[in-house]
C-alpha cells in the first residue's frame, strides 16, 4: 500500500475518533486487497485467508528443507529491515519472529527494553516507534500496554512513511500470530481426518485473562460446526465481551467447571498457565490445581486428539506426558515459526512468488 493510499484512510480520524470504531471498520482499515498490512487483531483473518496463509507456510517449510530452497527465500526480503520492539518478556514469539525474518533475508534488530531506549529520557512510546519507522521497513511489536500495537497502527498509517506493524501481543487483549500458529497446529494435525470443521475444542485454565484463548477462540468462529468449552475455576471463566463475540458469530459454546468430565469428549485441549503478572496487589490468587493434565489423563484423551499449550507452561501439563504422540505444544512452538515467515509473506505480498517456486521446484 502507497503511503498516500494510507494517509486517505486515516484522513480526519483521530486516535480517539479511531478507537471507537466498530471492527468491521478498523478490519478495513487494516487489511488491503485480501491480505493485512497491519497485523492487529485476530479478527482481520476470514477462513480463505487462513486456508491461503497456512498453505503458504507448509510450502515455505518444504522449500526450506534444501540449500538452493533457503537461498531462495533469503533472497526475497534482502533489501528490508524490521525492528523487533518487545517491552514485554518473550521468548518463543521473539525468536520465531526473529527466525522468521531472517528465513526472507530481512535483516533484524531489537529493542527488548525500553529502558535501553530514549524512553528512559521521557520520549514517549509513540515517538520511539515513529522514530524506528524511519530506520526500517516493518515493526513487530509487544507491549504489556492494552491497545498499543493498534495506537501505532493507526498513527504510523496517516505519516509520510507508513510501514506495516505486526502485533506480537497487546496487554491482556490481543494475541494474534498465536492464534495464526494455533490455527495452524490444528490444521496440520487434523488434516487427514477431515480438518478443523464440526471439532470440540477445550481451553482450560486462566481464561479471563489469557489473550492468546480470546485469540484463538475468535478464529475458530471462521470454522463451521465447531464447539467450544470453557473449563476452570469461575473466578477465571471468559469474559462476556469474549463471549458476546461468540454469541454475535452463533457460535456453540459452554461453560463448565469439571475438568475430567470433557477430557475424553473433545478433540483438543488448548491449556493455559495462570497469567499472574496481572495480578492486583493483595489480591487472592486462585487454586487451580484441579484443572492440570496428569499422566492419568492420558488414558481419557481420545486416540486421535491432540493436547496443546502456548508455553510457557508451569504445573499445567505433566512432562511425563511430552512424549505422548498427541501433545502438541512443541510443534506449535515451531510451527509458529513458519506461520510467521507465511504473514511476512503475504504482508511484503511476495506469497505469490513463493507459490510459485513450489510449484515449479516440488518433488
Amino acid at each position: 500500500m502507497q503511503g498516500s493510499d494510507m494517509a486517505r484512510l486515516g484522513e480526519g480520524l483521530t486516535w480517539n475518533e479511531f478507537k471507537q470504531l466498530p471492527m468491521s471498520e478498523k478490519v478495513a482499515f487494516f487489511n488491503h486487497e485480501g491480505r493485512p498490512y497491519h497485523t492487529i487483531f485476530p479478527q482481520q483473518f476470514n477462513r480463505a485467508m487462513l486456508d491461503d496463509l497456512c498453505g503458504l507456510a507448509t510450502s515455505i517449510r518444504r522449500i526450506a528443507k534444501s540449500r538452493s530452497g533457503v537461498d531462495f527465500l533469503h533472497s526475497l526480503l534482502s533489501h528490508k529491515r524490521a525492528m523487533l520492539y518487545f517491552t514485554q518478556p518473550s521468548s518463543r514469539t521473539f525468536l520465531s519472529f526473529y527466525a522468521a525474518c531472517q528465513y526472507l533475508g530481512l535483516k533484524p534488530a531489537e529493542v527488548r527494553d525500553a529502558a535501553t531506549s530514549s524512553e528512559l529520557k521521557g520520549e514517549s512510546g509513540e515517538d520511539t516507534l515513529r522514530t524506528f519507522s524511519s530506520y526500517f521497513d516493518l515493526i513487530i511489536m509487544r507491549s504489556p500496554k492494552q491497545g498499543f500495537a493498534e495506537r501505532i497502527a493507526h498513527l504510523l498509517s496517516s505519516t509520510e512513511r507508513p510501514i506495516p506493524i505486526i502485533n506480537a501481543g497487546s496487554g491482556k487483549d490481543q494475541h494474534p500470530t498465536q492464534a495464526l500458529l494455533d490455527i495452524y497446529t490444528l490444521q496440520r494435525s487434523f488434516e487427514r481426518t477431515g480438518g478443523i470443521d464440526g471439532r470440540k475444542i477445550m481451553f482450560v485454565g486462566d481464561l479471563l485473562r489469557g489473550r492468546t484463548v480470546r485469540s484463538l477462540s475468535c478464529l475458530l468462529t471462521n470454522y463451521r460446526d465447531v464447539e467450544q468449552f470453557f473449563v476452570t475455576d469461575p473466578r477465571l471463566q471468559m469474559a462476556p465481551e469474549a463471549l458476546a463475540l461468540l454469541d454475535q458469530a452463533k457460535v456453540k459454546y459452554r461453560l463448565e467447571s469439571d475438568f475430567e468430565k470433557f477430557i475424553p469428549k473433545v478433540d483438543a485441549i488448548y491449556m493455559t498457565r495462570i497469567q499472574d503478572e496481572w495480578d492486583q496487589a493483595g489480591e487472592k490468587p486462585v487454586d487451580v490445581s484441579r484443572y492440570s493434565f496428569k499422566p492419568k489423563h492420558l488414558s481419557m484423551l481420545a486416540p486421535k486428539a491432540i493436547l496443546m499449550h502456548p508455553l510457557p507452561r508451569r504445573q499445567e501439563i505433566a512432562a511425563e506426558c511430552d512424549k505422548d504422540p498427541r501433545a502438541m505444544y512443541w510443534r506449535q512452538a515451531r510451527n509458529g515459526m513458519w506461520i510467521r515467515v507465511a504473514l511476512i509473506a503475504a504482508t511484503f505480498n511476495i506469497d505469490d512468488q513463493i507459490r510459485e517456486y513450489y510449484r515449479c521446484n516440488q518433488a
